[in-house]
């Protein structure tokens, strides 16, 4: 169902998308793992710091924070392992949830490659090990770039979406 908000722009009234909408479903629905929220018998809440998300060959590991005090990514693609830490992982709170993004290839000349994923919103128990079922999207993107301004022109960036399931966790480093 498309949902619609007015916003008023002085006298005009004009009809504005709400971003949601525009976005595909997160997966299909026979795919979709339904999240165990557990709680506490006082019902205490706490998020995950670590996510352990996977695709076919493709598997990310994300860590809030290590036992160093800095975040942690893994990405695995194949025969194509990459880690990263710290200022290498950049991350954005939007109303979807939490980006976190890397750049997994990056050339001089001709652009880079990232890899985001989109970690949604999850309760869990207040205690350690307290686990929950995630599915979710990740997204790598191909940044086209050429020191020759005649090949820049047109779209730069182009998108691949990968369905991600596994689990959410809380563990102590």
């Amino acid at each position: 169902m498309l949902h619609k908000q007015l916003i008023m722009l002085g006298a005009l009234m004009m009809p504005v998308m709400a971003f949601a909408d525009l976005l595909p479903p997160i997966t299909p629905v026979d795919q979709y793992i339904e999240p165990i929220i557990t709680t506490t018998s006082m019902g205490e809440q706490q998020q995950p710091n670590l996510y352990d998300l996977k695709n076919g060959s493709l598997q990310i590991n994300y860590s809030t924070s290590g036992i160093d005090g800095k975040a942690h990514f893994s990405y695995k693609k194949g025969k194509i392992q990459r880690s990263f830490s710290g200022e290498e992982i950049r991350t954005i709170e939007t109303d979807l949830g939490t980006v976190v993004s890397v750049t997994t290839v990056m050339s001089v000349d001709t652009g880079s490659t990232s890899f985001s994923v989109l970690i949604p919103k999850v309760n869990l128990a207040s205690t350690a090990g307290a686990t929950a079922k995630i599915a979710t999207q990740g997204i790598e993107t191909t940044h086209k770039f050429s020191m020759i301004p005649a090949f820049s022109k047109g779209q730069a960036d182009t998108y691949k979406v990968v369905s991600l399931t596994g689990k959410g966790s809380f563990v102590m480093f």
